[in-house]
Protein backbone atom coordinates (compact mmCIF):
# COMPACT_ATOMS: atom_id res chain seq x y z
CA UNK A 1 0.00 0.00 0.00
CA UNK A 2 1.33 2.95 -1.06
CA UNK A 3 2.18 5.72 1.98
CA UNK A 4 -0.15 9.05 2.58
CA UNK A 5 2.87 11.27 2.86
CA UNK A 6 6.27 11.14 1.20
CA UNK A 7 9.03 13.34 1.93
CA UNK A 8 12.26 12.53 -0.76
CA UNK A 9 15.80 14.75 -0.36
CA UNK A 10 14.43 17.75 1.76
CA UNK A 11 16.11 20.27 2.18
CA UNK A 12 16.05 23.24 3.74
CA UNK A 13 18.67 26.12 3.92
CA UNK A 14 18.88 29.70 5.94
CA UNK A 15 21.62 31.36 4.53
CA UNK A 16 24.92 29.32 4.42
CA UNK A 17 23.06 27.37 7.36
CA UNK A 18 21.34 23.78 5.97
CA UNK A 19 18.62 23.23 8.18
CA UNK A 20 17.28 19.65 6.81
CA UNK A 21 19.98 17.75 4.72
CA UNK A 22 18.64 15.26 1.82
CA UNK A 23 15.54 13.59 4.37
CA UNK A 24 13.91 10.83 3.81
CA UNK A 25 10.71 9.67 5.15
CA UNK A 26 7.67 7.88 4.81
CA UNK A 27 3.89 7.58 6.42
CA UNK A 28 1.36 4.82 6.37
CA UNK A 29 -2.06 5.07 6.76
CA UNK A 30 -2.87 4.83 10.78
CA UNK A 31 0.24 4.81 11.29
CA UNK A 32 1.72 6.91 14.69
CA UNK A 33 4.95 8.73 13.40
CA UNK A 34 7.74 10.40 15.37
CA UNK A 35 10.02 12.41 14.75
CA UNK A 36 12.38 13.12 17.19
CA UNK A 37 16.31 14.39 18.23
CA UNK A 38 17.62 17.21 20.40
CA UNK A 39 16.79 21.03 20.46
CA UNK A 40 17.81 22.33 17.20
CA UNK A 41 17.75 19.27 15.35
CA UNK A 42 15.09 20.64 12.54
CA UNK A 43 11.95 18.81 13.47
CA UNK A 44 9.64 21.46 13.40
CA UNK A 45 11.31 23.25 10.37
CA UNK A 46 10.65 19.68 8.65
CA UNK A 47 6.44 20.33 9.84
CA UNK A 48 6.98 24.17 8.78
CA UNK A 49 7.75 23.21 5.41
CA UNK A 50 5.08 20.66 5.35
CA UNK A 51 2.66 23.30 6.04
CA UNK A 52 3.79 25.66 3.75
CA UNK A 53 5.36 28.14 6.14
CA UNK A 54 8.66 27.61 4.55
CA UNK A 55 9.43 26.71 0.59
CA UNK A 56 12.10 23.85 0.92
CA UNK A 57 15.37 24.27 -0.52
CA UNK A 58 15.32 20.98 -2.30
CA UNK A 59 13.46 17.75 -2.53
CA UNK A 60 10.00 16.63 -2.73
CA UNK A 61 7.46 16.06 -0.24
CA UNK A 62 4.20 14.11 -1.79
CA UNK A 63 0.69 13.43 0.15
CA UNK A 64 -1.87 11.14 -0.98
CA UNK A 65 -5.46 10.87 -0.06
CA UNK A 66 -6.58 7.31 1.37
CA UNK A 67 -9.89 8.07 -0.39
CA UNK A 68 -8.82 8.59 -4.01
CA UNK A 69 -5.41 7.27 -3.51
CA UNK A 70 -4.45 10.55 -5.61
CA UNK A 71 -1.33 12.45 -4.64
CA UNK A 72 -0.55 15.87 -4.45
CA UNK A 73 2.91 17.77 -4.44
CA UNK A 74 2.97 19.69 -1.28
CA UNK A 75 6.09 21.86 -2.77
CA UNK A 76 4.90 25.49 -3.24
CA UNK A 77 1.53 25.03 -1.55
CA UNK A 78 0.08 28.18 0.99
CA UNK A 79 -0.97 27.08 4.52
CA UNK A 80 -4.42 27.44 3.50
CA UNK A 81 -4.02 25.09 0.63
CA UNK A 82 -2.41 22.61 2.82
CA UNK A 83 -5.04 22.37 5.03
CA UNK A 84 -7.29 22.07 1.87
CA UNK A 85 -5.41 19.13 0.91
CA UNK A 86 -5.64 17.28 4.64
CA UNK A 87 -3.18 18.25 6.19
CA UNK A 88 -3.73 19.97 9.90
CA UNK A 89 -1.21 20.82 12.46
CA UNK A 90 -0.45 22.05 16.02
CA UNK A 91 2.28 24.35 17.22
CA UNK A 92 4.68 23.96 19.91
CA UNK A 93 3.56 27.49 21.52
CA UNK A 94 -0.28 27.42 21.71
CA UNK A 95 -2.44 29.22 18.95
CA UNK A 96 -5.62 29.80 20.35
CA UNK A 97 -7.99 32.73 19.48
CA UNK A 98 -8.57 33.35 23.33
CA UNK A 99 -11.03 36.17 23.26
CA UNK A 100 -13.64 33.69 21.20
CA UNK A 101 -15.29 30.68 22.94
CA UNK A 102 -13.95 27.44 22.43
CA UNK A 103 -17.44 26.62 20.15
CA UNK A 104 -15.79 29.54 17.63
CA UNK A 105 -12.18 28.31 18.02
CA UNK A 106 -13.64 25.07 16.77
CA UNK A 107 -15.95 26.87 14.24
CA UNK A 108 -12.66 28.58 12.53
CA UNK A 109 -11.35 25.43 11.87
CA UNK A 110 -14.25 24.45 9.55
CA UNK A 111 -13.80 27.43 7.52
CA UNK A 112 -12.02 25.82 4.60
CA UNK A 113 -14.98 22.81 4.57
CA UNK A 114 -17.27 25.53 4.07
CA UNK A 115 -18.88 26.37 0.28
CA UNK A 116 -20.30 29.91 0.82
CA UNK A 117 -18.46 32.85 -0.18
CA UNK A 118 -18.94 36.19 -0.03
CA UNK A 119 -21.85 36.58 -1.59
CA UNK A 120 -23.44 33.98 0.69
CA UNK A 121 -21.94 35.51 3.85
CA UNK A 122 -23.66 38.89 2.57
CA UNK A 123 -26.87 37.91 1.30
CA UNK A 124 -27.35 35.02 3.81
CA UNK A 125 -29.54 32.24 1.73
CA UNK A 126 -31.14 29.19 2.87
CA UNK A 127 -28.11 27.34 1.76
CA UNK A 128 -25.74 29.86 3.71
CA UNK A 129 -27.44 29.57 6.95
CA UNK A 130 -28.12 25.33 6.97
CA UNK A 131 -24.38 25.40 6.49
CA UNK A 132 -24.05 27.98 9.38
CA UNK A 133 -25.77 25.26 11.10
CA UNK A 134 -24.40 22.15 10.16
CA UNK A 135 -20.67 24.11 10.89
CA UNK A 136 -22.17 24.62 14.42
CA UNK A 137 -23.11 20.73 14.96
CA UNK A 138 -20.04 19.60 13.20
CA UNK A 139 -17.91 21.98 15.70
CA UNK A 140 -20.10 20.56 18.74
CA UNK A 141 -19.50 16.88 17.52
CA UNK A 142 -15.81 17.75 17.68
CA UNK A 143 -15.72 19.23 21.24
CA UNK A 144 -17.70 15.69 22.26
CA UNK A 145 -15.05 13.68 20.63
CA UNK A 146 -12.10 15.58 22.21
CA UNK A 147 -14.17 16.03 25.57
CA UNK A 148 -14.26 19.37 25.63
CA UNK A 149 -18.18 19.93 25.36
CA UNK A 150 -18.59 21.26 29.07
CA UNK A 151 -16.43 24.40 28.05
CA UNK A 152 -18.51 25.16 25.19
CA UNK A 153 -19.18 28.74 25.87
CA UNK A 154 -16.02 29.10 28.07
CA UNK A 155 -13.67 31.58 26.52
CA UNK A 156 -10.53 29.78 25.20
CA UNK A 157 -8.07 31.80 27.87
CA UNK A 158 -10.08 31.13 30.24
CA UNK A 159 -9.45 26.92 30.16
CA UNK A 160 -6.81 25.20 32.02
CA UNK A 161 -3.49 24.69 30.46
CA UNK A 162 -4.10 20.98 29.61
CA UNK A 163 -7.64 21.47 28.23
CA UNK A 164 -6.14 24.56 25.68
CA UNK A 165 -4.02 21.95 24.22
CA UNK A 166 -6.35 19.61 23.60
CA UNK A 167 -8.49 22.12 22.16
CA UNK A 168 -5.93 23.12 19.65
CA UNK A 169 -5.85 19.61 18.49
CA UNK A 170 -9.69 19.68 18.31
CA UNK A 171 -9.54 22.74 16.08
CA UNK A 172 -6.95 20.86 13.55
CA UNK A 173 -9.32 18.23 13.70
CA UNK A 174 -12.10 20.05 12.43
CA UNK A 175 -10.35 20.81 9.27
CA UNK A 176 -11.51 17.28 8.76
CA UNK A 177 -7.49 16.02 8.03
CA UNK A 178 -6.47 12.49 7.00
CA UNK A 179 -3.01 13.71 8.38
CA UNK A 180 -2.76 15.97 12.16
CA UNK A 181 0.71 17.23 12.78
CA UNK A 182 1.34 17.35 16.13
CA UNK A 183 4.33 19.46 17.38
CA UNK A 184 4.88 19.20 20.85
CA UNK A 185 1.47 18.25 22.53
CA UNK A 186 2.85 17.03 25.87
CA UNK A 187 4.90 20.62 26.06
CA UNK A 188 4.20 21.96 29.78
CA UNK A 189 1.70 18.87 30.75
CA UNK A 190 2.16 17.39 33.60
CA UNK A 191 1.92 13.70 34.33
CA UNK A 192 -1.73 12.96 34.56
CA UNK A 193 -2.30 15.28 31.33
CA UNK A 194 0.30 13.72 29.39
CA UNK A 195 -1.45 9.76 30.23
CA UNK A 196 -4.87 11.91 29.34
CA UNK A 197 -2.77 13.27 25.98
CA UNK A 198 -1.96 9.67 25.38
CA UNK A 199 -4.93 8.19 25.40
CA UNK A 200 -6.54 10.94 23.05
CA UNK A 201 -4.29 10.40 20.64
CA UNK A 202 -4.70 6.99 20.52
CA UNK A 203 -8.50 7.45 20.21
CA UNK A 204 -8.05 10.04 17.58
CA UNK A 205 -6.23 7.13 15.70
CA UNK A 206 -8.49 4.59 15.88
CA UNK A 207 -11.59 6.37 16.11
CA UNK A 208 -11.01 8.86 13.92
CA UNK A 209 -9.44 7.15 11.39
CA UNK A 210 -6.73 9.66 11.28
CA UNK A 211 -2.60 9.02 10.90
CA UNK A 212 -0.38 11.00 13.37
CA UNK A 213 2.60 12.26 13.02
CA UNK A 214 4.49 14.08 16.23
CA UNK A 215 7.36 15.99 17.32
CA UNK A 216 7.95 14.95 21.06
CA UNK A 217 10.43 15.48 23.36
CA UNK A 218 8.51 13.00 25.94
CA UNK A 219 9.97 9.72 25.29
CA UNK A 220 7.99 8.06 27.30
CA UNK A 221 5.16 9.43 25.48
CA UNK A 222 6.54 8.05 21.98
CA UNK A 223 8.01 4.98 23.06
CA UNK A 224 4.69 4.14 24.23
CA UNK A 225 2.39 5.49 21.34
CA UNK A 226 4.46 5.30 18.16
CA UNK A 227 4.34 2.48 15.69
CA UNK A 228 7.93 3.89 13.78
CA UNK A 229 10.25 6.68 15.18
CA UNK A 230 12.78 8.87 12.83
CA UNK A 231 15.74 10.56 14.49
CA UNK A 232 17.01 13.70 13.13
CA UNK A 233 20.28 15.36 14.31
CA UNK A 234 22.17 18.73 12.90
CA UNK A 235 19.18 18.15 9.85
CA UNK A 236 19.87 15.02 8.92
CA UNK A 237 18.26 11.33 9.93
CA UNK A 238 20.37 9.03 11.74
CA UNK A 239 17.81 6.13 12.45
CA UNK A 240 14.43 4.90 12.00
CA UNK A 241 12.74 1.80 13.06
CA UNK A 242 10.52 0.89 15.86
CA UNK A 243 11.00 2.13 19.34
CA UNK A 244 12.39 -1.25 20.89
CA UNK A 245 14.94 -0.81 17.99
CA UNK A 246 15.51 3.43 18.36
CA UNK A 247 16.24 2.28 22.15
CA UNK A 248 19.08 0.60 21.67
CA UNK A 249 20.88 2.48 18.91
CA UNK A 250 24.18 4.02 19.36
CA UNK A 251 23.66 6.97 17.07
CA UNK A 252 20.87 7.56 18.69
CA UNK A 253 22.39 7.69 22.33
CA UNK A 254 25.04 9.62 21.37
CA UNK A 255 23.07 12.16 20.01
CA UNK A 256 21.03 12.80 23.48
CA UNK A 257 24.37 11.97 25.55
CA UNK A 258 26.61 13.76 23.86
CA UNK A 259 29.07 10.46 23.85
CA UNK A 260 29.86 7.28 22.34
CA UNK A 261 28.41 4.24 23.78
CA UNK A 262 29.44 0.66 22.99
CA UNK A 263 26.89 -0.92 20.74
Amino acid sequence: MQPILEIRNLCMDFGGLRAIDTLDLHIGQGEIVALIGPNGAGKTTVFNCLTGIYKPSGGEMLARSPKTGEARRLNGLKPNQVTENGLARTFQNIRLFGSMTVLENIMIGRHCRTSAGISGAIVRNRATREEEKRIVQDSYDVLKKIGLARYVNEYAKNLPYGAQRRLEIARAMATDPFLLLLDEPAAGMNPQETDELNELIIGIREEAGITIFLIEHDMKLVMSLSDRIYVVDYGKKIAEGRPEEIKRNPAVIKAYLGEEVDA
